[in-house]
Formats: structure tokens, sequence, C-alpha cells
């Protein structure tokens, strides 16, 4: 049954309410790039040796950020470093919030 007070609220204030919202971005971001490298190391034929070779760090710090989770502390340097290892840019931009409609 559908709470007449829920209506048209969306996720994203439900997430506020419980006050977990900038966690589950944070956690979405880091998903998001992380993705990303993997996907171009894999369409690059890259293992993580080879990837710690281009980025000039360890296997174990390409295993931390390949499992980055939004406590890993993976900070830009890294993720511009593992850009560039695959031949991609980091973006960043920023961008006005989102206006509460209802």
């Amino acid at each position: 049954m559908t709470d007449p007070n829920n209506i048209g609220s969306s996720f994203d204030s439900f997430l506020n309410e419980q006050g977990i919202l900038k966690e589950c971005e944070e956690r979405a971001e880091i998903e998001i790039l992380v993705d990303q490298i993997k996907a171009a190391m894999a369409e690059q034929n890259i293992n993580t040796t080879q990837m710690a070779e281009l980025m000039g760090t360890s296997r174990s710090q390409v295993n931390r950020l390949l499992h980055a989770t939004a406590e890993s502390n993976i900070n830009l340097q890294t993720i511009r470093k593992a850009a560039n290892a695959v031949g991609r840019r980091l973006s960043l931009t920023l961008e006005e919030p989102l206006l509460e409609t209802g």
C-alpha cells in the first residue's frame, strides 16, 4: 500500500531523509570511474601488472583503486594517473544543484 505522505517524493529525498545521500552519491561516482577504468583496461588488454607499470606505482595500489569504495580514500591524482595510463583524460565539472520540485 502506498503511503500518501511519500507521494511525489524523490529517491534522493528519501536518501537525504535517511542521512545517506552524500555517501551514496560518493559511492556511485567512484564506482562509475572505476568501471570506466576497468573497461578501458579490458578494451586494451591491460592487466594489473601492466597498469601498475603505466601508472608508475605498485600492483597493490592498482588493486586498491580497482576495488575502491567511498571509504578507500582514493585521491584525484591516482584516478588521473589511471585515466592517463589507459589513454583517457579525467574531466570534472561543477554543476548547479538540482532544485527540489513539488
